[in-house]
């Protein structure tokens, strides 16, 4: 089984507890296909970045989901085919994380390779610097010059 990430927008037309209904129809054919449900999150009413169908706000719903591929486009089948859904989006989230350790593995690695900084320069005092002293001006007098 594989992990997905699964986001849905239903439209704004509808009450919150009628898109809670809508998001569990749709947790109900996955968890009938054998899918475990890991996380399961009503995001509320948003504002969407750009109008879809003349619609400015949706209910997000978020799932993430344990399941096998065919579950996961039969589910996405039918939110296509659904008129509350605006949009979906269902993600394989596993390779980010395989990814994701894979990367750190090797950036230890490369860290425990690369050869230790040389040790800063000891400075006498770690506070400001003073500034330097300005040089005294010298007179007309003892320029030479007539007075």
């Amino acid at each position: 089984m594989r992990l997905y990430d699964i986001v849905a927008l239903v439209t704004p037309d509808l009450s919150d507890e009628d898109a809670q209904k809508v998001a569990s129809e749709y947790r109900k054919i996955l968890s009938d296909g054998g899918a475990e449900i890991v996380k399961d999150e009503p995001w509320g009413r948003r504002r969407l970045a750009f109008p879809i169908l003349r619609k400015r706000e949706a209910h997000y719903h978020y799932f993430q989901v344990s399941a096998e591929p065919a579950i996961i486009a039969e589910t996405e089948r039918r939110m296509k085919l659904s008129d509350q859904v605006l949009r979906h989006l269902a993600v394989r989230a596993d390779l980010e994380l395989k990814r994701a350790a894979k990367m750190a593995v090797r950036q230890k690695e490369k860290a425990l390779r690369r050869p230790p900084r040389p040790p800063a320069p000891m400075a006498a005092a770690p506070g400001p610097m003073p500034a330097p002293a300005a040089a005294p001006v010298p007179t007309p007098a003892e320029k030479g010059e007539p007075s």
